[in-house]
């Protein structure tokens, strides 16, 4: 099966994205809360782009049940960006608007986009479903190791992702991605796979610089 050569073929990231300090300091609750806000800022913008990719896919899907669970996942990504991160934005006291979107940010959301417009659909279905599954088994991962402690500072992200409903739509959207590959060429096939391997690449990139709070290194060069 598609899914299970993916898991399989990216199991030394999936370590390396389990092990990164960012995650390791978000499950222990000692994330400082400027590195928080930073990735929470750069999440919501780049769920925005997520969301248009998903609404996209419910576009181009042949299969009405596929149409459906795109076009609900569209909405559902838009609703985590106006509840979960717009409330940390507002509880972190985050200037949004000073912090500038950063390069990974916008080569994820780019790729995503591009993929959407230019690639054929069982190939946009491979690249979506990196952000359901690797944020799914990290959110269950956390929640094992920190267990249901009301007081821990990121409590509402860990259930937010390990919520056995968002589960349910990691199901469905493997289940998609099995069947499209099952039935695909190829060149498809292998096409599908590299999406894939990009999306969850970019995965780990998004929480290291968030780790590292990444800036343009042309900043300097260009006027606001």
């Amino acid at each position: 099966m598609f899914c299970d050569d993916m898991w399989l073929r990216t199991a030394d990231l999936m370590s390396a994205i389990h092990d990164h300090p960012f995650n390791v300091a978000l499950g222990a609750g000692t994330l400082d809360r400027d590195r928080f806000a930073f990735y929470i800022v750069q999440d919501g913008r780049y769920l925005e782009a997520f969301s248009k990719a998903l609404a996209t896919a419910s576009a181009r899907a042949t299969d009405p049940a596929d149409a459906a669970f795109f076009a609900q996942s569209a909405h559902a990504a838009l609703a985590a960006e106006r509840l979960l991160h717009a409330g940390y934005v507002a509880e972190l006291g985050a200037d949004a608007a000073g912090i500038a979107t950063s390069p990974t940010c916008l080569a994820y959301a780019s790729f995503l986009q591009a993929t959407a417009l230019a690639a054929p659909y069982p190939v946009l279905a491979a690249a979506v479903l990196p952000c359901f599954w690797i944020y799914q088994d990290v959110g269950t991962t956390l929640l094992r190791r920190t267990g249901d402690t009301p007081d821990h500072p990121y409590r509402k992200w860990i259930s937010t992702y390990s919520d056995p409903g968002f589960a349910a739509s990691v199901e469905q959207a493997k289940a998609i991605a099995d069947r499209l590959a099952a039935t695909a060429d190829a060149a498809t096939r292998e096409a599908m796979a590299a999406a894939y391997r990009t999306a969850a690449a970019y995965e780990w990139m998004f929480w290291d610089s968030a780790w590292r709070r990444e800036t343009w290194p042309t900043a300097r060069w260009l006027a606001p």
